[in-house]
This record gives structure tokens, sequence and C-alpha cells, in this order.
């Protein structure tokens, strides 16, 4: 069993809306900020393997995103909504010319030390507590949580997040017992 100061840290679903109503979309870097969190949200990506992509890794009609050389300089693939799409679609009007989704407004590519301190500074607008636990990786897991409690497969969530090693996802189980641990003793009381 996993210690209680091993398990992944996530957000609820009020807390990750707190935190996407944080950038102001009117300008260029709070834009491009907010939609790197929700592809994190939406899709489980590295921070690393965000700022990596480039407009081709995405495919606007099926909503593929392909991931290449991530961790372990493997590739994969993860399918994301139709709004995250279109958002994406309209982010491409607005982004310089550049070989990156999401470059530096001089058509750069963001450091992955950027959205860390992006991330922590939106989470403290929002007034999100324990600012020393809400990272781009909390995004991630995140996603796997979510993705764990919808579909119930683990080896769906191994999948989605690219673990070679089913060991290494297996921790959201562990979140998913302490909920139902929770819901259950709660029910009659």
């Amino acid at each position: 069993m996993a210690r209680p100061d091993k398990l992944p840290k996530f957000l609820s679903d009020e807390e990750v809306g707190r935190l996407l109503g944080q950038p102001n979309e009117r300008y260029f870097s709070p834009q491009r900020d907010k939609l790197m969190m929700r592809v994190q949200l939406s899709a489980g990506l590295r921070p690393g393997e965000v700022v990596a992509l480039k407009p081709e890794n995405i495919d606007f009609n099926s909503g593929r995103i392909d991931i290449r050389e991530g961790k372990s300089a493997k590739d994969c693939v993860v399918l994301v909504g139709n709004r995250l799409i279109e958002d994406l679609q309209a982010w491409m009007e607005r982004r310089p010319g550049s070989e990156w989704l999401f470059p530096t407004s001089k058509g750069r590519k963001v450091d992955t030390s950027y959205l860390r301190r992006s991330v922590k500074r939106y989470a403290e607008e929002a007034g999100l507590g324990e600012l020393n636990r809400i990272s781009p990786h909390t995004l991630r897991h995140t996603f796997a949580t979510k993705l764990y409690r919808s579909a119930g497969s683990i080896r769906r969530v191994q999948k989605a997040l690219g673990h070679s090693d089913l060991s290494a996802t297996m921790i959201y189980t562990h979140v998913a017992q302490e909920e139902l641990e929770t819901d259950m003793k709660g029910l009659w009381e």
C-alpha cells in the first residue's frame, strides 16, 4: 500500500474551474497558458510533452494528438474533446509563426519552468490552498484520477498516461479506495 504522502495530489472539479478561470484570454500569454493547462487536464500530458507540441501533432478532424518522443523517447496518441479542438483551432489563428504549438510571443519554445511558475501563479490567484502541492504534474494526476473514476479501468489509465509498467499507474486505485471508504462510512450518518 502506498504511503499517504506518496499518493498523487489532484484537483477537484471546482478547483479546476477556479484555476482555469484565472487567465485573461484577451491577452496572448494567458490564453496560451490556459490552453496548455487544458491540454494537460484533457490528455494527461507531461509538462515537457505539452511545451514540445507542434501544430502537425494535432489532427483537428479527429481530436487526436500525437506525442512524439515523450518520456523514454516513446511515441503515443491521445484524444481530446471537440471543445478543446475548437479552441486550439482558434489559437492557431492567433499564435505567431513558429514550429511550436504554444510558443512565446517571439515564436520560441516555452520552457517547462515557465509552465510550473504560471500554474502556481494561477493557483495562487484562484485562492487554492496548499500551493506547494499544485504544479503541472498535479494537472496530469487530476486527469488520471478523473479518467480512472470515469472508466474504472486501470489499464485504460495506464495506456492514456503512457506508463510501460502497470505498477506506476496503480497509485490511482489507492485514491479511489480512500474515496470509497469515505463514501461507505458516511452512508447512514
